[in-house]
């Protein structure tokens, strides 16, 4: 199965990430996406983070029942940070029939050079990359690379965060059975 690994730490899921998610499994050479929750990213500060498994229950929440978007806790079974390359090989030894690529924007594909062992990443791994305005890709550092470009919204978990503490709405920026979780239990406060 071909299975397009998109990586974040979705604090929180928004519609956003929803969005490309579903773009990418409609119009991509993949048959699933996996959401792959990141307990700690290397490059993000982890004092912002709401507790990993509140965010994986919130990501499961999201995406309901869709058959081609699935949810994955991988990252939670191995060492923190969580290392890009350190999860496929572990993915690509447990799903030896799998091919796996890589979700990522052209904003943080800039940044690949910056990634543990990238070179094995480029060697080893498509990328489907989504367009962001502003992040052209200039260098492909000899990749194997797919460019979609998905219908983007100006949505960011900080923004989202932000209003949660303000008490603003963040009704249509986050889905209603997450919103409805993270108003519940007073997440982000």
């Amino acid at each position: 199965m071909k299975v397009g690994l998109y990586f974040g730490s979705f604090n929180p899921i928004h519609v956003g990430h929803l969005i490309i998610a579903a773009h990418v499994a409609n119009n991509a050479d993949v048959q699933q996406v996996w959401l792959v929750v990141s307990p700690q990213n290397p490059l993000k500060p982890s004092s912002v983070l709401l507790n990993e498994y509140h965010r994986l229950h919130l990501t499961k929440l999201a995406i309901d029942d869709d058959p081609k978007i699935k949810v994955s806790d991988v990252e939670f079974k191995l060492p923190k940070p969580s290392y890009t390359i350190d999860t496929l090989v572990y993915l690509k030894e447990k799903h030896p029939n799998h091919d796996f690529s890589i979700i990522i924007g052209s904003d943080s594909f800039q940044n690949l050079t910056r990634w543990k062992n990238f070179d094995l990443l480029i060697r080893d791994y498509e990328f489907i990359v989504y367009q962001r305005s502003g992040y052209e890709i200039m260098d492909t550092f000899g990749a194997k690379i797919t460019i979609l470009n998905a219908p983007l919204l100006d949505i960011s978990a900080t923004v989202i965060r932000q209003n949660i503490k303000e008490g603003k709405s963040i009704r249509y920026l986050v889905p209603d059975k997450a919103r409805e979780e993270i108003e519940m239990y007073g997440y982000y406060k």
